[in-house]
């Protein structure tokens, strides 16, 4: 009976630091809303883009590969019919210039979507509600590959012709 006992607690104890593992770790996903962090540490920027493919709220946002900020909302604006990203960057990054690039990119072929920032040569920094202006949007794979095929499609059979002058 007490090995039966010893099983049971042990199996109990497997399973809930399973349930506490998943936990950890859907609060540290990128489209999650949740974070064991702070709340916002750090001042508020926006970009406008004309897509933002599957970008979502809490995606990073990095420079030179570093972790900078986050994004916290994604929106459409109907005046502009464009996507609204609002980022906030760390307070300890507050020397980044105003002439920056931001950019949608992905980790890895089909990876998650992240927004880059590519640093200017401006001497005036952003800083809280600043806009970042230079932009450059999400490629979409889809419409890569449609183009690829319309290229292909658009031109004539070469190798057809050629064998029909052969002798």
């Amino acid at each position: 009976m007490s090995a039966n006992r010893s099983l049971e607690v042990g199996t109990g104890l497997f399973v809930l630091l399973g349930f506490a593992a998943l936990a950890f770790l859907t609060t540290q996903l990128p489209g999650a809303k949740l974070s064991l962090g702070s709340g916002s540490s750090g001042y508020t920027v926006s970009a406008h883009f004309e897509n933002v493919g599957d970008l979502k709220a809490g995606a990073p946002v990095t420079m030179a590969g570093v972790k900078v900020g986050r994004v916290s909302s994604v929106a459409y604006d109907s005046q502009e019919y464009k996507a609204v990203v609002k980022l906030i960057i760390d307070r300890s990054y507050n020397r980044i210039p105003d002439d920056s690039w931001a950019n949608i990119e992905t980790s890895g072929l089909l990876g998650a979507r992240y927004v880059g920032i590519d640093a200017g040569g401006s001497e005036t920094f952003l800083v809280d509600s600043s806009q970042i202006e230079n932009t450059q949007s999400a490629m979409v794979l889809e419409k890569l590959v449609n183009k690829l095929f319309a290229a292909f499609a658009s031109r004539p059979a070469t190798g057809a012709s050629q064998e029909s002058k052969s002798p």
